[in-house]
């Protein structure tokens, strides 16, 4: 038990540590390729920081813990719309004013109910897996347009700004984005074999492990980078980290997951866990997408999708308790 929990921390560590260098080492190398930077914001940064949980769930998978590979998809997306986004809005009220974001916002709502759907039964089939890795390239091949198509955009604006401020030489990239991939990989493993035997050691479902301490902890490299823009002003970076990583989880990782392996798992997915993120990615909907003027998130509404995941959180823990 000590020795997976150690595992675990370091893989934890090494996992955030990794996710931030490839991110940067991808941007950066993307920019000296002449590569428009909404595309950089929108795809490749997308990528990258979707990059933990998409190979954590692939290697929970394959290795037969389906709870662990569902609940880090699913975990990860209430985590970053209640966790970070609430932190976010707390530190500084987050404007909507990227015409791309407001797109995407009504199409994660779509997505969120795909997935919704596809759990019904509670089982992802390699049927649905294939749906969903379908969907998703289809959206990529959205975001190529709009990322190709568009002159100007507020989120495109913030990214080249970023670019420039933190600008490294192309070797240098090309290093970050290598080195930073295979530790991915290497601590990607070590996560999830520590959290599968920190799960037995204490007796509880993989998809609790999966869902709270995996799911924050792939979350990392969202949250910092969320909060760091927050405060530079750039919400749409902020808004913008949060959306690519839901339909990149939602679709890329439970697709590529499901695609492994079929994944089974309790009722208690769809009744508890799908619904909590649905509600959440319509609440986020009903705020970002502007019914009402402003477009903004503001400190009362990131308190209440704050206090959306405590109580979720706090609701997981006692039905372990409870449970055992």
């Amino acid at each position: 038990m000590a020795v997976a929990f150690v595992t675990f921390v370091i893989g934890l560590v090494l996992l955030v540590w990794s996710a931030d260098r490839f991110v940067e080492g991808s941007a950066s190398a993307a920019r000296y390729f002449g590569i428009p930077t909404l595309l950089i914001g929108m795809v490749i940064v997308g990528f990258g920081t979707s990059a933990p949980e998409m190979l954590v769930s692939a290697l929970a998978a394959s290795q037969g813990s389906p709870g662990i590979a569902l609940g880090n998809a699913y975990g990860s997306n209430i985590t970053n719309i209640g966790l970070i986004l609430g932190l976010t809005a707390l530190v500084s009220p987050i404007t909507v004013r990227s015409q791309v974001l407001r797109k995407e916002l009504p199409i994660l709502t779509a997505v969120t109910a795909l997935a919704a759907w596809q759990l019904w039964d509670g089982e992802i089939t390699r049927i649905d897996a294939v749906i969903l890795l379908m969907v998703f390239g289809g959206l990529m091949v959205w975001a190529i347009r709009e990322g190709l198509g568009k002159t100007e955009d507020v989120l495109g604006s913030e990214i080249e700004q970023e670019l420039t401020i933190r600008a490294i030489p192309i070797r240098r990239s090309i290093l970050w984005l290598i080195v930073g991939l295979l530790v991915l990989i290497a601590s990607s493993r070590m996560l999830v074999w520590g959290a599968a035997e920190i799960a037995r050691g204490l007796g509880v479902s993989d998809l609790i492990i999966g869902l709270t301490i995996v799911a924050v902890g792939t979350s990392l490299p969202e949250l910092v980078s969320s909060i760091i823009a927050a405060r530079k002003g750039e919400h749409d970076i902020a808004l913008g980290n949060v959306l690519g990583s839901n339909l990149f989880n939602t679709l890329a990782v439970v697709g590529l997951a499901g695609a492994i392996r079929p994944l089974s798992v309790g009722p208690e997915v769809f009744n508890r866990d799908i619904l909590v993120m649905a509600a959440l990615t319509l609440s986020l909907f009903a705020i970002g997408y502007g019914f009402w003027l402003p477009r903004r998130i503001n400190r009362i509404e990131g308190a209440l999708l704050l206090a959306c995941y405590v109580g979720y959180t706090v609701y997981l823990i006692i039905s372990v308790y409870a449970g055992s």
